[in-house]
Order: structure tokens, then sequence, then C-alpha cells
């Protein structure tokens, strides 16, 4: 094993914990302002994290790509995420809650979590557990 596959690797490890509360926190059927507000820090975490463990096992198979719509256009391209205008918009929500809090907005983000970006990530998690091994 080389050392870009140990550190996409250990950096899976993170991003697998971060998924793993993101799940957690996406089971509460009615969450409180609170718990949204968590679920949408977990939703931001494990987007960071997701996009640099891609860009760390990009470079495993020798792609460089540095900033995080560039990893994700190359992970399109090579098929390791299906989705890639769900991956744009994941990036493009996750700038803006970081940024801002607006409850309407709040709401909205929570939906496109549960029904779109979850299951996107979800998709890549599974992948890369599977490689991991």
């Amino acid at each position: 094993m080389n050392q870009k596959d140990i550190r996409w690797k250990q950096r899976f490890e993170n991003f697998e914990n971060s998924f793993l509360l993101l799940k957690q926190g996406l089971e509460i059927e009615m969450p409180s302002i609170f718990e949204r507000a968590g679920i949408i820090q977990f939703f931001e975490m494990t987007f960071e994290l997701s996009w640099k463990v891609l860009k760390d096992y990009l470079e495993s198979l020798g792609v460089i790509a540095k900033a995080p719509r560039d990893v994700v256009k190359e992970a399109f391209r090579y098929e390791i995420i299906t989705d890639g205008d769900a991956w744009m918009d994941m990036l493009s929500d996750r700038n803006l809650t970081v940024h801002t809090y607006d409850e309407l907005k709040a709401k909205e983000v929570e939906s496109k979590i549960k029904i779109v970006f979850f299951p996107a990530i979800n998709h890549l998690y599974l992948l890369l557990k599977e490689k991991a091994r």
C-alpha cells in the first residue's frame, strides 16, 4: 500500500464518522430548530470531508484536482460519483449555509439533504467503504 492509498483511507475514517452522525441526525422525524441546525452542521462537515476524501482518492489514481468544484467534476468524469448535479448543488448549499442562517432556507436545505444530498453521499460512502477494505 503506497502513501497516497494510506492518506485517502485515513481521511475516509473521518468522513465515515461525520457521515454516520449525519445519518443519525436525519433519523429525527420532526427536528427542533436546534436539531435542524445540527443536521445542517453535520451536512457541512460531511460534505467538506467528502470532497477532501474524493480529492485524496483521485490523487491515488494519479488525478490532480485542488478545488471542490474541480474534484467533483473529476470524480464524476471517473464515475466515482453518479449525480454530478446533486454534488454541485451540495457545494452551493454548503457555501450558503456556512455563511448565513435563515429558518426558511434551513428547512429547504434540510429537505434537500434528506431527499437528494444524503443518497448521493451514501453512494460515495458505500463505494469508498468497499475500496478501503
